[in-house]
This record gives C-alpha cells, structure tokens and sequence, in this order.
C-alpha cells in the first residue's frame, strides 16, 4: 500500500481548462500524506469520451461533465482519465476507458485512492450498447440483472468442429457446447455475476416511464426489422441482461450465441438484451474491493442504452450491416442512446442525493 501511495505522489498530469468553461477546481493526486477522505455518495462511470470533455462531439462522459455540475478535477494519474466531481452533490464521475482491462483496473484505482470515502457510495455505470432487436429498439435504455462474461471460454475452429455441434464455442472446462447437467451451472471464475434484485427493482420503477429521444433515422433505420416487432417499437427503458466481451461481434450467428450463453450461464433466468465490453470486469473489482471493506458491491447499477443492434435485418448480410453502421453517418442511434443514458441516469442519482440521509444507511426499494 505504501508503494502505491508512493507512486501515486510521483506521477501528477497537468490539465488545461478549455475556452469558455465554467471555473474547475483542481486536487493534485495524492502524495503520501494523510488527509481526511472525501465522502462520496455516487460514482458516475463513463466509458469512452470523444475529444474533449466538453465543447465537441459527445461521447460517454461529456453529458454529465456538462450538465451535472462537475467541476472540480482530481487528477487521476493511475487511471486513464482524470476524475471530476460536484461539491455540492458528493458525485464522482469517471472515464474508465474501454474494454475490460482498463475497466477493471480503473475501478481497482479509484477504490483504493485514499483521496475517497467510497464505503456508502452508489455506482452508476452508464454507457452505449449493442441491443437484440429481437427485445428491444435503438435510443433504448436497460437495467441490466444479470452480466455474464463472453471471453472466458473454450473454442475450436468451426472448420474443425464435430457435425453435430452448433458452435465451436464453449464454456471454460466443458469438452462441448452447453452440456447438460442435473445440477445448475455454477460460476467460479467470474462468468456471470448477479447484480442487487431490490436496487435494479428500484432504478426501474423509477425510470420505466420516461419518454426516451427519437428521431427519424431511428425510425428508418428500425423500420428495416420487418420480422422482429420489437425493434420497430420507439426506445424505452427496459429490463435485460448484459453480455460483456473484448470483441466486437455482430451478426445473427453470434446473436444466437449470446442468447444461447447468457441462458446457459445464467441457469435459463437471464435474457441477453445488450452487449458492451467493460462491465463484467469492473463489478469484479467491486467484488475484490468489496471483499477489502472500501466499498458495497450491492450498490451497483448498470444502464446501458443501444445505440446500434447486435444483427442486421433480413434484407442484408451481417458484414453489410456492420459496414452500414460503422460508416458514414455512424451509429443513427448514437446521440439519443447518449441522452438517454444521461437522461435516465440522472434521475436515478439525483433520487439517491435527494435522500441521502436516508439513502446512506438503507438501499432504496421500490
């Protein structure tokens, strides 16, 4: 611990405030002295930003920089990008960087940051997905129960693999795909993990009302699933479960496949709904983090909004739908899936500061 602490006093960045941005007030990392940690009600984490944190083309975290009144930086050397946060709220909010590696290891820095009092605090990830439009429609947002891991597993060439098997992707120490079992499939290295039922309870009935953007790109594009009728319903915030993987995947095939291994891992309960990269990792250093007394693992949510779906329409291949979607215009879900991460986030967390006497000691219920 002291050679991190240590580490920490040595590596200081340096920022610049851009034009015309309101005053931020800056904190120094930590540099082996022994100060009173700060208290933090809500962590907001961010995955990705585009250019700037403000002024420019949003990505992840410029919502919240902007409009949630963080102002004061902590420079945050050890991560991939500095930490700002609301005096007057107690909010933190974070850029972990994407995939699983710097996700985890910046969740793993900032628990352990002796700047924080992190022992009550909510955390918020809130982030951009792909969406199975075969339960839901772009500009949506999620609350996700279940996140299930797509990168620890075994595979064989589908050229090599015997006839009868549908995949040559399996599950870690299995000898084929999805083998039955009289007993229920059991994780023990981190291949799904079960987020806190009473606070996604909660953060869904608060939220499952509210009218999500929509635009006319979103419709022509939704308009294309002739065949799957929830994707050509306008978003909403919705309920599911989160495949998290390091590789981009698309198309039907491997659609099937995460459906297929979200149930399997999940024992049948769970519905793959959105895929993204970061979280299985991140809740796992909540766990370790947890297991170390700095923070509580059952305060943790995971909205993802779907800015793109996981499949093409019938009227194209996979490999034309993803060069369609990752050219030209990008993603036509893109912006509203940002507004409505923000949106829907907020309102969670402000609900937690609004009542925070109450909040601190006793998790919201529904």
């Amino acid at each position: 611990m002291k050679t991190f602490i240590a580490l920490l006093g040595l590596l200081v960045l340096t920022g610049c405030q851009p034009a015309g941005e309101a005053p931020t007030t800056q904190h120094a990392a930590p540099k082996g002295t022994t100060t009173q940690a700060l208290p933090i009600k809500a962590v907001v984490v961010a995955m990705f930003e585009i250019g700037e944190d403000t002024g420019d083309k949003p990505g992840e975290f410029q919502f919240w920089r902007e409009r949630y009144g963080l102002t004061e930086k902590f420079e945050f050397p050890h991560g991939f990008h500095d930490i700002y946060y609301n005096p007057e709220k107690g909010v933190l909010g974070m850029v972990t960087g994407m995939g699983i590696a710097r996700a985890s290891s910046a969740f793993m820095a900032l628990g352990l940051d002796p700047r924080f009092d992190l022992t009550k605090a909510y955390w918020l990830v809130a982030g951009i997905a792909g969406i199975d439009p075969q339960d839901g429609s772009i500009g949506s947002a999620i609350w996700a129960d279940y996140l299930v891991d797509g990168d620890l597993a075994h595979q064989i060439d589908a050229r090599e693999i015997p006839d009868d098997w549908k995949t040559g992707y399996f599950p870690l120490f299995a000898h084929a795909p999805y083998p039955e079992s009289e007993s229920d499939v059991v994780a023990t290295n981190g291949e799904v993990f079960q987020l806190n039922t009473q606070l996604v309870d909660w953060a869904f009935a608060l939220t499952k009302d509210m009218s999500l953007m929509d635009t006319d790109a979103m419709l022509a594009l939704r308009s294309k699933y002739t065949e799957m009728p929830a994707a050509q319903q306008p978003p909403k915030v919705l309920r599911g479960d989160h495949l998290s993987a390091s590789t981009f995947w698309h198309g039907k095939l491997l659609n099937d496949w995460a459906n297929d291994w979200t149930s399997y891992w999940t024992n049948g309960k769970g519905n793959f709904m959105t895929s993204g990269m970061e979280d299985t990792g991140s809740y796992q250093s909540m766990v370790f983090l947890d297991n170390a007394g700095l923070v509580d693992k059952e305060r943790f949510l995971v909205l993802r909004t779907a800015s793109n779906f996981t499949m093409q329409p019938s009227s194209l291949t996979a490999a034309e739908n993803l060069e369609a979607e990752s050219s030209g215009a990008g993603y036509a879900g893109m912006r509203p899936a940002l507004e409505a991460a923000y949106k829907v986030g907020s309102k969670v967390v402000d609900e937690i500061v609004l009542n925070w006497p109450e909040y601190k000691e006793n998790l919201p219920q529904r």
